[in-house]
């Protein structure tokens, strides 16, 4: 690794590279970070892909502490987007299924559960929780990681997970400022538009961001999103009306303001890495995560272009200071001292439970078989696991893609036989639909699962709605269809 030349201005370099968030791949802290990390790197972003078990994640996160003073993050929702059990599923439900539950001292558990995990392994920021208001029934991107679509059950609900999350150390960050849940494209591909003006923006994508800042959240995420109303042809990551305008003078907020992944297509393609660090500090945020595509050279590129930028008069160095103060003013919250651990896992079956609903008779099934629709993930989730394929064998389980299977073999299969259909998102996946519609043609006793949002529902014996497609919401929902066999395999 090169050494920074001496003609360096050291604690310019050092106002630069603390304003990032990298990543890297594997298990174990590469030296270039670890080098980094001395030299004044803002923190890391880890992945599942960085995760094998508890023991090896603390290995990890204690080496990085060693190295320096980072802010150590990752996204942990809970539900779909998880990234300590990124390789087993979630042991909490997902947003959308506190929010069916709409309970906030529940969700307050949830949340301070999850705070107690990542705190016993070295974890001091969690990219969560999402405060979109998923308005558009098509949303590739937030879908079950929301509260749900009303303004006011998502204001108070991201209240409480903040409070959850901030009360066992763990700062909040509450995302996607000005709000994703209006959009119908993915900002890991394009540019969404959120086609708000400001009247409408205020009373619904702004209100559950409020009550964040009312409970004291730590830290804000900005949102790839262009809301023309507001930031004009830009994304909201890159624009001071929306960042300084409007969340800091308008709204109020003191706290660190996190950039979304930067290398985004949303971001990428227009800016590319370094001009779109430099415009996102320029327009009011403190520390840039870069998601996972950025390499080592590409980090020293974006320090570099950061330093030129101030060099040129289009980045204050003023500006970098106060992003230091403010992410200073964090790590100093960090050590602050608080109650001991006391969440439990058990918690997030207790709310998956309470979120399971049922519509029809689930009368007792005879030799049934399952069938799981697969579906693509999205780039927020990635492949994590879902389905009923981790719990005890209560029955026969076929695991397909609905564009290559035949529902005749299905039905020749199911003959004799109770017949479950396990589908995730079928709204938005048209090839699923078809598919549970050609069973149900045959088979009107069939039984749906719906393990995303309960949006289509297909007339069917039963339908069962979990919310969400963690662990725990398959449990809930086996406890429903196979009780006897549950029971059974708990006291075995």
């Amino acid at each position: 690794m090169p050494d920074i030349p001496d003609t360096t201005d050291r604690e310019l370099y050092r106002l630069a590279a603390g304003t990032l968030l990298a990543a890297f791949q594997g298990t174990t802290a590469p030296d270039w970070v670890l080098a980094e990390a001395g030299r004044g790197l803002g923190g890391v972003t880890l992945f599942g892909f960085n995760v094998a078990e508890a023991e090896q994640l603390s290995a990890l996160t204690g080496r990085l502490r060693e190295a320096g003073d980072l802010v150590i993050s990752l996204d942990e929702e809970g539900g779909d987007v998880t990234r300590l059990a990124y390789h087993t599923g979630s042991p909490y439900p997902g947003n959308a299924a506190l929010g069916a539950v709409d309970d906030v001292e529940l969700t307050r558990e949830v949340y301070r559960s999850i705070a107690d995990e990542l705190a016993r392994c070295g974890i001091n920021f969690d990219m969560a929780p999402d405060a979109d208001v998923n308005t558009a029934a098509d949303n590739p991107v937030i879908g079950t990681r929301a509260f749900g679509n009303d303004t006011a059950l998502v204001a108070r609900h991201t209240a409480a997970a903040v409070d959850g999350l901030q009360s066992a150390g763990v700062a909040a960050c509450v995302k996607h400022f000005p709000g994703h849940g209006a959009t119908t494209v993915d900002s890991h591909l394009e540019v969404p538009l959120v086609d708000a003006d400001l009247d409408l923006l205020r009373s619904r994508e702004l209100v559950p961001f409020q009550a964040a800042i009312r409970a004291g959240t730590k830290s804000i995420m900005t949102a790839h999103v262009r809301v023309p109303a507001l930031t004009g042809a830009s994304p909201a990551t890159l624009s001071p009306a929306a960042l300084t305008g409007l969340l800091r003078h308008e709204l109020g907020f003191g706290g660190v303001v996190v950039t979304d992944a930067l290398d985004m297509a949303a971001i990428t393609r227009a800016y590319g890495l370094a001009g779109g660090a430099v415009l996102s500090l320029a327009a009011g945020a403190d520390l840039l995560c870069l998601g996972p595509l950025p390499t080592e050279d590409d980090v020293r590129e974006i320090i570099a272009g950061i330093v030129a930028a101030t060099a040129d008069g289009r980045l204050p160095v003023a500006r970098l200071e106060e992003a230091a103060e403010r992410v200073a003013a964090l790590r100093a919250w960090f050590t602050a001292p608080r109650p001991g651990a006391h969440g439990e896992q058990a918690i997030g079956l207790t709310a998956a439970r309470r979120a399971v609903s049922v519509s029809g008779t689930t009368a007792p099934l005879v030799d049934p078989l399952v069938v799981e629709l697969d579906t693509p993930p999205t780039i927020a989730v990635g492949d994590v696991p879902w389905g009923f394929g981790h719990l005890p064998r209560l029955a026969e389980v076929v695991r397909l893609v609905p564009a290559d299977g035949r529902p005749d073999a299905i039905l020749e299969r199911a003959n004799g036989r109770s017949l479950v259909v396990v589908v995730k998102d079928a709204h938005r996946h048209e090839s699923s639909r078809a598919f549970v519609s050609a069973l149900l043609a045959a088979r009107p006793d069939t039984v749906v699962v719906e393990m995303g949002l309960p949006i289509w529902r297909p007339d069917c014996a039963a339908y069962v709605a979990t919310y969400g497609a963690a662990r725990p919401n398959a449990q809930a929902a086996a406890e429903l269809l196979f009780p006897d066999r549950m029971a059974a395999a708990a006291a075995s």
